[in-house]
């Protein structure tokens, strides 16, 4: 869809799809920016609309859908679309944040627990669950982001709600990391997945390593690098652009 194209052959101001790799250490909204910028330089369009559909946190790589023009209004519906990941939890410890945002803060032994063990626990977090969201999280409690109270030391009371994870499986255990693969419904978050992973077996758990690799039907392998995306628009001839 995005792969092999020139800048002529999208029409940005009409709407296109355009599907991203996020980078490491990138937000989201860092790849909307420089999209954007990009995109209002080449069209010479100022008001140009340019949104994402799913944030990936910033240790987070793979695929963001960026939209462009009247395709924006479809945002929503991308957004409720099933994705996929495929990742690497650590076992036998735990974080405030779910992942390496934060510090570990607790290690459990685990040389005691068997391979069937951690499959036993992958299914019993498989179809519709009730997860909470981290505290180190984008959502809203009383009109601000969970993450500013979490780094306060404030502890937002984050109330559970239902997800649906059609598949979490265990890919390879290398202890004490484990790779795993995921299907989920819109609002699952992998961090706490691997969170309720490890309190599934009265041990720890943490993501260390997680890409998005699927949005409905959309594919991380039809992806953008960001960089090759804008030398694909300095090849039109646009010498503006930087």
């Amino acid at each position: 869809m995005n792969l092999g194209k020139k800048a002529s052959d999208f029409d940005f101001e009409e709407g296109e799809i355009l599907l991203f790799n996020k980078p490491l250490h990138w937000t989201s909204f860092d790849v909307v920016n420089k999209v954007r910028q990009v995109l209002k330089k080449y069209t010479g369009q100022k008001k140009l609309k340019v949104g994402h559909a799913g944030t990936l946190d910033p240790l987070a790589t793979g695929l963001l859908l960026i939209c462009s023009g009247k395709m924006t209004k479809s945002i929503d519906k991308f957004q409720g679309q099933e994705k996929e990941y495929t990742g690497t939890m650590l076992l036998g410890a735990t974080t405030p944040s779910f992942d390496l945002e934060t510090a570990i803060d607790r290690r459990f032994d685990i040389s005691h627990l068997k391979e069937g063990e951690l499959h036993a626990a992958a299914q019993t977090l498989t179809g519709e669950i009730e997860q909470v969201a981290p505290a180190f999280s984008a959502l809203k409690i009383e009109g601000e982001r969970a993450y500013e109270k979490a780094r306060r030391g404030e502890k937002p009371v984050i109330r559970a709600r239902k997800v649906h994870i059609p598949v979490f499986e265990l890919t390879a255990i290398r202890r004490p990391e484990v790779d795993f693969r995921v299907i989920c419904s819109k609002g699952t978050y992998i961090r706490s997945l691997m969170h309720d992973f490890g309190q599934a077996l009265n041990n720890g758990a943490c993501l260390t390593v997680l890409t998005r690799t699927r949005i409905g039907d959309f594919k991380l392998s039809s992806a953008w690098e960001v960089n090759d995306f804008v030398q694909m628009i300095k090849a039109e001839g646009n010498e503006s652009l930087s």
